[in-house]
């Protein structure tokens, strides 16, 4: 039979809510596992995800998560299935606190520290929306793909439950030109629609948006992956979430690199909704080591 390509829309979505649907194992104690078709390494935006399931598992239902920080210890294995201990540190009147270790082969990968608040009136104030072309009128990744395949490898054939669409060229595109401006912006949305669990909709956020961040650090230098040689993995990420969403409508992702040193790039990213709401803010460092000069890592 031949290939016909990688699962998307929204077949390739019930994926992702399987990803994301947690095993209890204990309390305070889950299991989730990797997709079959997988890097060779888990993709730091599913252990987010998880982990943001595991502690939103153990808080009130009538207080959502406003912000987690997390640390990227060691590579996942996607062949094993990975243990989320969650940790109660507080529940006040107003906040709840969690923290999260994700286990494989007895060691700490991952760990998660996250806020949840019931939603309180205050004052109110957002970043405006950029002015960019609509996400209808913008390529597809598969058409953004196209002719790369070879380079970019098993990226271009994994499942796809995120419709993601670039407004500026991504970095494979932009290596051969002049664009050098420090900014990376795309729409997205899983590729299909969710149940109206907001903390679903929340953990999809948290999955995608460990999925172009980086691009900023990348194009400000014209390098890409699978082109340059780079080697490179997200070190730290966090995530303030403003308003509620829905992850099934579009919504446009900014990110800007204001640094990058020492091996490592940070990035800043903000999402908006279609009509203009900043919903969420993202910060991220990542390792990018450039192969030596002798051609070795």
């Amino acid at each position: 039979m031949p290939d016909s390509g990688p699962v998307g829309g929204q077949p390739a979505l019930d994926g992702l809510v399987r990803l994301l649907d947690l095993e209890a194992v204990e309390k305070d104690i889950f299991r989730g596992v990797s997709p079959q078709v997988s890097l060779q390494r888990v993709f730091g935006g599913q252990v987010a995800g998880q982990a943001l399931v595991a502690a939103g598992r153990t808080v009130p239902a009538d207080r959502s998560v406003h912000s987690l920080h997390a640390y990227f210890v060691r590579p996942g294995d996607p062949a094993v299935p990975i243990v989320y201990l969650v940790e109660r540190i507080r529940d006040g009147r107003s906040f709840s606190t969690r923290r999260v270790a994700a286990i494989q082969h007895g060691l700490v990968i991952f760990n998660l520290s996250a806020s949840f608040h019931r939603t309180e009136p205050g004052v109110d104030h957002g970043s405006p929306l950029p002015e960019v072309p609509a996400p209808e009128t913008l390529p597809t990744l598969a058409e953004r793909y196209a002719g790369h395949e070879d380079v970019l490898g098993v990226w271009t054939r994994l499942p796809r439950p995120i419709d993601l669409r670039y407004v500026d060229d991504p970095p494979w595109v932009r290596r051969s030109g002049d664009d050098r401006e420090p900014v990376s912006r795309v729409w997205m949305r899983v590729d299909g629609v969710l149940p109206d669990d907001p903390l679903l909709h929340v953990c999809a956020l948290a999955y995608a948006s460990d999925m172009t961040l980086l691009d900023s650090v990348l194009a400000t230098h014209g390098l890409a992956w699978g082109y340059d040689g780079l080697t490179g993995a997200s070190l730290d990420h966090a995530m303030w979430f403003h308003r509620s969403f829905r992850a099934d409508e579009w919504l446009l992702y900014e990110s800007v690199s204001p640094s990058a040193s020492g091996a490592r790039g940070l990035a800043t990213g903000r999402f908006w909704t279609a009509d203009g709401r900043h919903v969420a803010t993202v910060v991220q460092e990542g390792l990018l080591r450039l192969p030596t000069r002798d051609g070795s890592d």
